[in-house]
């Protein structure tokens, strides 16, 4: 285990401990690091910067044991990738309002790169995509998993001033070193590319409302972010922040179940019972606590 700084102060600061560990060492397993796994409710120690407000997990898995069990993770998601299609594709179809050039796309964090073919289908003329999963890359469609890069993101990983979009869905949450992730993405933007960034938002009415019990209070997450500390990450690192709101998700009645805080025997017994009925199908699109945010690159620095 390591401890970790508040990452937008730098430095040693005042904490406040929200929850505190609820594992021990012989609870870790490859299943725990599977995406959208059945809600577990484990967490490292969560505190908060009492100086900016960021909300992280301290201290944390070492990163060699982390890049491990990403890289043994399954895919737990695949019902869900109609409506993750959908949801993400519309944020994605959104850059077109800022005029973004669609010639080079990556996506961090792609699974089994099923963006990938929906940012394709937008026009995008080279999709790259970066996966530390080796399950999710092997279930990748043909044509797209050579577009792929099975690892961790890191720096020179790719070429400088090289993409004309970076995006990262349900991933921020997940990186030891977000300063320097950021720092490793200015990089491979061209100037003026854009950043499109999806994730948890611990502002959020009902992060707020749960509490520990929030499906975002989570072993998998390090840092958790509101509207005001995304904003204040990103600009840390030379973006220019061009909006940040509240996400809809496009979900299922099963899925949102799946998300409530029950008692595992009834939510199984409420999922079995509404596919018997026949609506666990039904579509909503709702806010669920997410926030999506655009970030620029500068054209001139």
């Amino acid at each position: 285990m390591k401890k970790t700084l508040c990452a937008i102060c730098q430095k040693k600061t005042s904490l406040k401990v929200l929850y505190k560990q609820n594992f021990s060492l012989n609870d870790i397993n490859k299943n725990i690091f599977s995406a959208r796994r059945f809600p577990d409710g484990l967490h490292y120690r969560i505190v908060r910067c009492r100086k900016c407000g960021l909300i992280f997990s301290n201290p944390v898995l070492s990163n060699t044991t982390l890049n491990r069990l990403y890289k043994e993770s399954k895919v737990t998601y695949s019902e869900q990738i109609s409506d993750l299609t959908k949801t993400y594709g519309n944020y994605l179809k959104s850059l077109e309002n800022y005029g973004v050039k669609k010639e080079k796309f990556l996506e961090i964090g792609c699974g089994n790169g099923f963006l990938l073919t929906e940012a394709m289908k937008q026009g995008y003329k080279n999709v790259y995509g970066v996966e530390p999963s080796s399950e999710a890359v092997k279930k990748a469609p043909k044509e797209i998993r050579n577009k792929i890069k099975n690892g961790i993101f890191k720096n020179n990983l790719f070429p400088r001033n090289f993409f004309d979009v970076v995006c990262f869905f349900q991933t921020f949450d997940h990186i030891p070193n977000p300063n320097m992730f950021l720092k490793d993405c200015f990089k491979i933007l061209k100037p003026g590319g854009y950043i499109l960034a999806f994730n948890h938002n611990t502002g959020s009415f009902q992060a707020s409302i749960l509490g520990e019990k929030s499906p975002i209070i989570d072993i998998e997450h390090t840092y958790l972010y509101n509207f005001k500390t995304m904003r204040m990450i990103f600009i840390n690192n030379h973006f220019q922040v061009i909006f940040s709101k509240p996400a809809l998700n496009i979900n299922s009645l099963s899925y949102l179940l799946y998300l409530i805080p029950l008692p595992n025997n009834v939510k199984k017994l409420g999922l079995n019972l509404i596919k018997k009925m026949r609506i666990g199908n039904l579509k909503f699109r709702l806010p669920i606590g997410n926030l999506v945010l655009i970030a620029q690159r500068p054209v001139s620095e």
